[in-house]
């Protein structure tokens, strides 16, 4: 899959099918579309192309309006959103930057420079619900009649149920903020996953008797947070269970930086003591076991930590305990 910083690049595709939207988690009503918009681009001889945005323009307008508790929690960093959509088979994604430009542009102008100008689109698959240009004023009808005069198709696809609900990035939001992990796995099709380099921090989990590793969630407003029994992958030929932090940290540090603190129960003995920088890790969440907590000091976050392990350990045991009697 190529990804490209806007849209003036020799190596971008002389034609597209194409979808537009967020895809924040890229939950099953997004592979829905994305499936179709595949299919679709199989038999026209395109590549399958998603036009995306960065940052959510919820995001601009919150800041724009000096309000950034309207911004909406982020599902996945843009790292793990490209991984999906390339799982997905995308060909090609192309992330414009939502800034006054952008979000000036009537729908004709969108149309015309972005669309047509730009990504050469000759067929554009929309969700039921899609709105563009300024003020987004801009519907499906607005979008099939211009299809028509420029020449590109359009198809709108309709809302993806499961149990009776409309997912929506909005719908898995909710389930993240629960903590219903279980529920965030139906949405998505998949465990809600956090992938990334492991970076250096501040080594105090050496002292605290709990060696962890450390990615950045590169958002500064999760959708979740918490403590979560994970499984962690990248590190070893087999998946390794443990426990994460998933926050800011409270009782260490009051930076306000996202980080997901991981500690595998069985270090890969091959790795050494600093294996582990560097790598591309992708963490599974689970389970979660409790919101983030301050404490009075290191001895009492000490045993917050060991009773998260013992906690972390025995739903593990139970689900092995239920996967064997399911074997039975």
């Amino acid at each position: 899959m190529q990804v490209f910083r806007g849209f003036h690049h020799a190596a971008l595709a002389p034609a597209c099918a194409l979808t537009i939207g967020n895809f924040d988690g890229v939950h099953r009503g997004h592979q829905a579309m994305l499936a179709l918009l595949r299919n679709e681009a199989q038999h026209r001889g395109l590549p399958a192309t998603v036009l995306t945005f960065e940052p959510h323009p919820r995001d601009y307008f919150a800041a724009l309006s000096g309000k950034p508790e309207l911004a909406p929690s982020r599902i996945a960093t843009l790292r793990d959103k490209l991984s999906e959509l390339e799982r997905c088979g995308v060909d090609q994604v192309v992330i414009l930057p939502f800034d006054q430009a952008l979000a000036s542009l009537s729908p004709e102008a969108f149309i015309q420079q972005v669309l047509v100008d730009g990504l050469h689109a000759r067929y554009v698959l929309v969700g039921d619900d899609f709105r563009f240009g300024a003020k987004r004023v801009g519907d499906y009808a607005m979008l099939d009649a211009a299809g028509e005069a420029c020449g590109f198709d359009v198809a709108r696809m309709l809302s993806y149920e499961v149990h009776g609900v409309r997912v929506s990035s909005s719908v898995v939001r909710e389930a993240l903020t629960a903590g219903d992990m279980a529920r965030v796995a139906t949405l998505l099709g998949r465990p809600y996953t956090v992938s990334g380099h492991v970076v250096h921090g501040a080594k105090l989990g050496r002292s605290l008797d709990c060696r962890t590793l450390n990615v950045r969630f590169g958002h500064d407003k999760p959708a979740t947070s918490g403590i979560f029994v994970v499984r962690t992958h990248g590190l070893a030929e087999q998946a390794l269970d443990g426990v994460a932090s998933l926050g800011v940290r409270p009782t260490v540090e009051d930076a306000g930086r996202v980080l997901l603190e991981v500690h595998c129960f069985d270090w890969p003995a091959e790795l050494g003591v600093e294996g582990g920088y560097g790598k591309i890790v992708r963490v599974e969440l689970l389970h979660k076991l409790r919101d983030e907590a301050r404490y009075d000091g290191l001895d009492a976050l000490q045993a917050a930590i060991h009773k998260d392990i013992a906690d972390a350990k025995a739903f593990f045991q139970a689900q092995h305990r239920q996967t064997s009697r399911d074997r039975i």
